[in-house]
């Protein structure tokens, strides 16, 4: 059995936890494969055998049974642009903080890959969200496992945003930006502008605008087989136009749209954990916070 590894990278807090997962995957046979410039990072400073690494998509081939994400929400959406349409299922170890995509912690590292070598697991399909442009976006991965937005430059004013349903006009934001979430990415950027947090497999996309000029103007969703478009004005000759955490900055002129990717993300999660927990756990629900 091969497992591939990727992480931005493992503070020397870190190395415990993560000698601990190499020594549970050695315990039960399984082959890493590391990502090659996490490999670099670490392979001098602790001293470990030589491993076998990749570098892109098209070195997971049908030997690697799953890719294990070490890091938080932020290394999770890495690792995505890595599977692309492989359909190779990531499962999400926290060395982060919120983690609601990497949502299992270190204290269960020995208890995942039990599960993993076993398969007693849960695959959930994720929608991507796919940008069509009439230029060249974000190389060859324009897609986003959270969210795509618009948004302002940094000294800019508002700008206004023509939204399009399906070719129908929708509504102009006059706004600092608009986000159309998946509902994985619903928890994320369009969660911390008021946006609702909808449900895994609602089949849906949020249009969340970020601080908007018309107090009126609330949070929409619409369902995830529509086409979403735009038409961008604004006093500077561009914008900035991000999927995840990449960004590039776009000229007002280039046409955009937006819609349900062909493919989509299988996260793993072990029995126990659901997206209800894991609301629960991270925002508190329940919980008497007030003293």
């Amino acid at each position: 059995m091969r497992i591939a590894i990727y992480s931005r990278g493992i503070e020397n807090s870190q190395h415990q936890d993560f000698k601990l997962l190499l020594d549970e995957l050695d315990k039960y046979g399984v082959e890493p494969v590391f990502y090659q410039d996490f490999f670099n990072q670490f392979y001098s400073s602790l001293q470990l055998k030589k491993y076998s690494t990749f570098n892109s998509s098209t070195d997971l081939d049908e030997t690697i049974s799953c890719i294990i994400s070490l890091g938080g929400d932020g290394t999770l959406l890495d690792t995505v642009t890595l599977v692309k349409d492989t359909g190779t299922p990531v499962v999400g170890i926290n060395y982060g903080r919120l983690g609601f995509l990497a949502n299992i912690g270190k204290a269960e590292i020995q208890e995942a890959v039990k599960a993993l070598v076993n398969q007693s697991y849960v695959v959930d399909e994720r929608t991507l969200i796919h940008l069509s442009s009439n230029t060249s976006l974000f190389s060859d991965a324009p897609y986003a496992l959270n969210e795509f937005t618009i948004h302002k430059k940094d000294t800019s004013p508002m700008i206004k945003i023509h939204t399009y349903l399906n070719g129908e006009f929708l509504n102009t934001f006059w706004a600092d930006g608009l986000i159309v979430a998946t509902p994985t990415g619903s928890t994320g950027y369009s969660l911390s502008c008021n946006g609702p947090v909808v449900f895994p497999d609602s089949a849906s996309f949020v249009i969340t605008p970020v601080s908007p000029h018309n107090l009126n103007i609330r949070p929409i969703i619409v369902p995830d087989n529509s086409i979403i478009s735009f038409e961008v004005e604004g006093r500077t000759d561009g914008f900035i136009c991000t999927l995840d955490s990449r960004r590039e900055l776009v000229a007002k002129e280039i046409q955009l749209a937006v819609k349900k990717e062909t493919f989509a993300l299988n996260l793993i999660r072990l029995n126990e954990n659901n997206f209800l927990q894991t609301l629960r756990t991270k925002l508190s629900w329940g919980l008497d916070i007030r003293n």
